[in-house]
């Protein structure tokens, strides 16, 4: 290695992806492939296949069999984990998990700490950052979608959705470095996992101001930011109103109400890390393993990511930075993780009302015990 860079020869990567090829992976063009030598072959399982351009780094990753890489162009995964039939058809993954089934279009850009759940997918140059996308939710083209999570619908024909063009604005300029104490949640965690809730629409050339939240049932429409919550089951429109204020007048911000959705936003990846830990990773067998492992450590990524954005916010107007167990006793789980069919999707949708009502209770004690933990320091 010369810094981060490896040199090597062709004759090493020819090596590599030979052995690759013998252990049943499918190599479309062997003289456009590149496969790092930090890469734990082990890792990439048969019936993976590596499409012309493919570049696949990092010890980290992980690549499910018959996942895909660059179907429609070059791509990139690095450190990052690709489920079972999972596709990136072009652009870059990166430190980031996407279990069976879901999708990456053509020049997207899908940054460290994103999580998409069972057959989400995103369309073609979209990027997203520390964002969640639960089963199902499909997001448009020219998306910008950092520090969101997103729930909502029962199938991959009634799904929540994020029309085209949409940006979720992460980012205002107050303060030494700026404000991204912005997450917003779409949906919920207790319910969302659930695959039972009502889908949510985005409307297409818009945008959402974090922290934000959208209940269940919402849809906004086309070609406007939204800058409010979004009650469940509502068409929302939001006003035009033009003014200017000079930024030395501005008045500060009321710092309860963003604390609030922060904290909320926290403690619901608190509530799906549960998820994963008692409920996921003890149904996965050896082969879904290694993913929901790496799902968890995104989830832990995003937790830190959440706590250090709220503190920055807060100091940068003085305030003192709020205590927020993320490590709180969290119930048994009462879902029946030992019974029912093997696949993810199946055994959720499979699972009893009374199961699921004690599912959503449970998820929603560790919800409520984050949020009663908080304090100042």
């Amino acid at each position: 290695m010369v810094g981060h860079t490896f040199v090597t020869t062709r004759s090493d990567t020819d090596e590599r992806l030979a052995q690759l090829a013998a252990s049943g992976v499918v190599i479309r063009d062997p003289r456009t492939t590149y496969v790092a030598p930090d890469v734990d072959l082990a890792r990439i399982r048969p019936g993976v296949v590596l499409h012309p351009g493919a570049r696949v780094e990092g010890a980290r990753t992980y690549l499910g069999e018959g996942a895909e890489i660059g179907r429609s162009g070059p791509a990139v995964v690095r450190d990052a984990a690709i489920g079972p039939g999972a596709r990136v058809d072009g652009g870059c993954v990166e430190g980031s998990v996407l279990l069976d089934g879901a999708i990456v279009g053509p020049s997207s850009h899908v940054r460290p700490a994103s999580l998409l759940e069972e057959q989400a997918s995103i369309a073609h140059a979209t990027g997203l950052k520390h964002t969640i996308l639960l089963a199902f939710v499909t997001v448009g083209s020219v998306v910008n979608f950092c520090d969101v999570l997103m729930a909502g619908g029962t199938s991959r024909k009634d799904h929540s959705e994020v029309g085209s063009g949409f940006i979720h604005f992460n980012f205002t300029p107050w303060g030494e470095h700026g404000d991204k104490a912005t997450p917003s949640l779409v949906g919920d965690v207790p319910h969302g996992v659930f695959l039972r809730s009502r889908r949510i629409f985005l409307g297409g050339a818009g945008g959402l101001v974090g922290p934000g939240q959208v209940g269940y049932g919402a849809v906004t429409g086309a070609g406007q930011v939204v800058r409010r919550p979004v009650a469940p089951d509502t068409l929302h429109i939001e006003g035009t109103r033009s003014r200017s204020v000079a930024l030395a007048d501005r008045p500060p911000p009321d710092l309860g109400p963003k604390t609030e959705r922060n904290v909320v936003y926290v403690a619901n990846l608190v509530a799906l890390r549960a998820f994963y830990r008692d409920v996921r990773r003890r149904r996965a067998d050896e082969a879904q393993r290694p993913l929901i492992d790496a799902a968890i450590d995104v989830l832990d990524a995003a937790i830190e990511e959440r706590r250090r954005r709220l503190d920055a916010f807060l100091a940068s107007w003085d305030a003192p930075p709020v205590e927020i167990d993320t490590d709180v006793e969290c119930p048994p789980c009462p879902l029946p993780v030992d019974t029912g069919p093997a696949a993810h999707v199946d055994w959720v949708r499979a699972l009893a009302p009374d199961a699921v009502e004690a599912g959503v209770a449970w998820l929603t004690a560790i919800v409520e015990r984050v949020t009663s933990s908080v304090g100042r320091r």
